[in-house]
């Protein structure tokens, strides 16, 4: 099986546990509430995408405050519970590596904790397809495991990465992106949470 299908395998087998303990809003870290409600809220007018959407709790959180989102992911069975957990709200399953969406047509995507499994070789790709599917001006959003650059690490589901902030930047400086902030952030006894704002040159 290439990567992907091992992950989606991975997390459908527990896909009902994670939602249960991870799927809604109020679960997670008031910061990363204010974090991402605020970058929303800085969009142009437009289409957003949560790629790598999990439960679908971020993107139902989005569409509560009138953003024109959708909810993306690898995993069928994520999908079945956003899809039965939010009914307002479309979801798709889909890969991270082709959007599917055409060129520059989204105004943000969000990709919270969605790289944290890419390995090393595939991480340039999957940024210059997000980079691809943003219109000038519009922003993406990512969230990660802070630390040394590509370490990896054991996951409950699947091998895990850390980024480092000044690596991440330069990926995304590479493909074409303007980093906008980089908030970096450290909590006894949890990884380091990493997330950078960036966006695409007129």
């Amino acid at each position: 099986m290439t990567g992907e299908e091992d992950l989606r395998v991975a997390y459908g087998l527990r896909a009902a546990e994670y939602s249960s303990l991870l799927g809604t809003v109020t679960q997670m870290d008031t910061r990363d509430r204010e974090r991402i409600t605020a970058w929303a809220g800085e969009l142009p007018t437009g289409p957003v995408l949560d790629a790598g959407c999990g439960p679908g709790h971020w993107t139902a959180h989005l569409h509560s405050l009138g953003a024109d989102i959708s909810g993306l992911d690898l995993v069928p069975e994520f999908i079945g519970h956003a899809r039965a957990r939010f009914p307002g709200v479309p979801f798709r399953v889909g890969s991270m590596t082709a959007l599917e969406v055409p060129d520059g047509s989204l105004a943000g995507i969000l990709a919270w904790y969605s790289l944290i499994h890419t390995p090393l070789p595939v991480l340039p790709l999957i940024l210059q397809e997000l980079h691809r599917a943003l219109r000038p001006g519009g922003r993406l959003l990512i969230g990660f495991f802070g630390g040394p650059d590509a370490a990896v690490f054991a996951h409950e589901v699947s091998a895990a990465h850390s980024w480092s902030t000044a690596a991440m930047r330069q990926r995304l400086e590479g493909v074409g992106f303007t980093v906008l902030d980089a908030e970096d952030r450290e909590d006894p006894g949890r990884r380091a949470h990493v997330s950078i704002i960036a966006q695409r040159g007129p």
